[in-house]
């Protein structure tokens, strides 16, 4: 899969943490955007479904401050999401400032599938 390779010639990771941390990033903006605008970005990813499913369970520390952030709402939605994608990075061995490593080369993946309106989705979700 090409965006795995992308992940994995730049950051050095195994092709399992390049699956699940790229799954991880899709499953947070699924969870934001709805089905709608979702399907306009998965459309564009192929293999969209298997990256979706070897995405890391958020639990821990990490998925209940998540769970609590997105309760407040506003600027802590974001936060939310932010701490979701750091336990689900952490579960693949990853240390949680590697998702913002991934966020760059996905979006850039993801604007020379679907042209920037579909990258313009994604960054949305992801800033």
């Amino acid at each position: 899969m090409e965006i795995l390779n992308m992940l994995t010639d730049q950051l050095g990771v195994t092709e399992e943490q390049a699956k699940g941390g790229a799954g991880a990033i899709f499953s947070l903006a699924k969870e934001k955007l709805g089905d709608g605008d979702f399907s306009k970005v998965a459309e564009a990813i192929p293999g969209m479904d298997d990256l979706l499913g070897a995405a890391p369970a958020s639990g821990g520390l990490a998925g209940m401050v998540g769970g609590l952030a997105s309760k407040l709402g506003g600027g802590a939605e974001k936060l939310a999401g932010l701490a979701s994608l750091a336990g689900g990075f952490k579960g693949l061995g990853l240390d949680s400032g590697m998702a913002g490593k991934f966020i760059p080369i996905i979006l850039s993946f993801v604007q020379s599938k679907g042209g920037d309106s579909i990258k313009s989705l994604l960054a949305g979700v992801l800033k």
